[in-house]
């Protein structure tokens, strides 16, 4: 039997849920819980990728700019060697020939040999057109090895050092050139008395002795 208190009003009877109710309440709130997190991960999603999204167009759209910036100011690095280049002092030159005489249209071998004679070290160019056979008839030049251009072949010498390389002449003629054209163009000497020499590009005054041969 239900009491009340004097002076208060009766309340009304609370309902009690049977087992069966409870469980599916519970259930319920499991759900919209589980919807809540879905939303709210989602609207996470959302908000990080538009954020990404702004990030790459405005590095697309400032790219050249933070390009240029980095170019100007990354300085182009400079070549520092502390060997210096020979000179005049620090080598000297040696020339032999294979034969003293060759047919006209023919070939003949020159060994070409730098002979360093400085102290320390040094760089000298090594090739075909720093390293230069001349060939002359009387007063008139008949062929330079450095017409034409040739790549760079850097020597580092020292004390003791040699450097022997074989020059090919063709028995042709581009003394009278005044820049490199087809080998083929160039025209056969004739038979004659002839002098071959060898000297340095950068050092014109250092030069080997006069090897002479004929041309038959």
């Amino acid at each position: 039997m239900r009491t009340t208190v004097p002076g208060r009003p009766a309340g009304p009877k609370k309902r009690k849920l049977s087992k069966k109710k409870r469980a599916m309440y519970r259930r319920r709130r499991i759900v919209a819980a589980l919807i809540v997190l879905v939303g709210l991960a989602l609207i996470g999603t959302c908000v990080y990728s538009l954020g990404r999204g702004i990030g790459a167009i405005n590095t697309l759209i400032h790219h050249d700019d933070i390009y240029a910036i980095s170019r100007d100011a990354v300085p182009t690095p400079k070549k520092v060697s502390s060997v210096k280049d020979c000179t005049a002092k620090d080598v000297s030159l040696e020339l032999s020939s294979k034969s003293q005489s060759v047919g006209v249209g023919g070939s003949l071998d020159f060994t070409a040999t730098i002979v360093y004679e400085g102290s320390g070290s040094c760089l000298i160019d090594g090739s075909d057109a720093g390293r230069v056979l001349t060939i002359t008839s009387g007063n008139d030049t008949i062929y330079r090895s450095d017409l034409c251009a040739a790549d760079s072949r850097m020597l580092l010498m020292a004390k003791g050092d040699k450097d022997a390389r074989t020059l090919t002449w063709n028995t042709d003629a581009n003394g009278s050139l005044a820049e490199c054209t087809d080998e083929d163009t160039w025209a056969r000497v004739n038979a004659g008395t002839y002098v071959a020499q060898l000297s340095l590009k950068d050092h014109p005054k250092v030069t080997s002795d006069k090897v002479v041969f004929t041309v038959e």
